[in-house]
């Protein structure tokens, strides 16, 4: 969701030093446990699984700016890199938050295609296993593996569409442990959600927390209708699955992660008060009050508190 790419072109060698120097545990120590053998073993941690944010031109610092304000966090960066396997170059940042890991990429040439349609970088315990595993299970490989300036990446898409970038470190990363786990949300038509679980459960190890089909349309902007929602756990983090008509009214469908807070309203307040704008909410469905909030340079989140 949580970063492929992300992380690999953000830090480079003298950022890598600095995020070791962070208290937390080793991608050894969070690795999840599972049988020997088991796809399950291909993810290290939720820390380490991003959200590729690709921001309007000249506007990564403050997008930075305003998202630290509103859920704290350290960044490494910016530095000026390529980060794809064709000529490119990008200003690329990490930011490290409570409640996830962003790469931020403000582009200063065209992005090669198909960058930008990958949703998170996930950081996997070996990039050749989960480069088979993933045809195995049914994913593409749109990307096949490059090297980048502090490791390799790789890019699959599942079936409905869905992209995201593997990839591993020369030199394994630290990072703290998350306050929340974000949750990777996709939107799905009928038709692709079938495959879709398939290859994403089998690849990802993952299982079905809830799976309702009567959710409340007021969720997705449609109050009075009623739509499926499929929510899914992974050693890769959470999933939230929509399963819609394909009517939906903006912003959703735009967002690519939801963001877990323990007061949605204070954490509104920050975001207003550093630049970003709600676009929606907060409306209370399906246990949680949330909001959209759009950030300086394009990025739209969801962001909710339990109820």
């Amino acid at each position: 969701m949580m970063q492929g790419f992300t992380r690999r072109l953000v830090p480079l060698v003298a950022a890598m030093a600095a995020l070791t120097a962070i208290p937390t545990a080793s991608v050894a120590q969070s690795a999840p446990t599972g049988p020997p053998g088991s796809t399950r073993r291909l993810a290290v941690g939720e820390q380490y699984d991003s959200t590729h944010v690709y921001v309007a031109p000249g506007t990564e610092q403050a997008f930075v700016t305003s998202w630290v304000a509103t859920f704290g966090g350290t960044t490494i960066g910016p530095v000026s890199t390529q980060v794809t396997p064709t000529p490119s170059r990008t200003q690329s940042e990490l930011v490290l938050s409570p409640v996830g890991t962003l790469s931020v990429f403000d582009y200063t040439t065209p992005v090669p295609y198909p960058f930008g349609t990958e949703r998170t970088g996930w950081l996997v315990t070996d990039l050749a296993r989960a480069v088979r595993t993933a045809r195995a299970d049914g994913a593409a490989v749109t990307v096949t593996p490059f090297d980048d300036p502090i490791g390799r990446d790789a890019v699959i898409q599942f079936p409905g569409g869905i992209s995201a970038q593997l990839y591993v470190h020369t030199t394994p990363p630290s990072y703290p442990a998350l306050a929340s786990i974000p949750e990777n949300r996709l939107y799905l038509s009928p038709d692709a959600v079938g495959a879709f679980l398939r290859s994403y459960l089998s690849f990802t190890g993952g299982r079905i927390v809830s799976d309702d089909r009567r959710a409340d349309g007021a969720g997705i902007g449609r109050p009075g209708t009623a739509y499926r929602l499929v929510r899914l756990t992974s050693g890769f983090g959470a999933t939230a699955v929509t399963v819609t008509d394909g009517h939906l009214p903006s912003p959703f469908g735009r967002e690519l992660t939801g963001y877990r807070v323990p007061d949605l309203d204070a954490t509104l307040n920050r975001a207003r008060d550093a630049g970003a704008s709600v676009l929606w909410g907060p409306v209370t469905t399906s246990g949680r009050v949330s909001a959209m909030v759009q950030f300086p340079g394009g990025y739209i989140a969801e962001v909710h508190a339990d109820r």
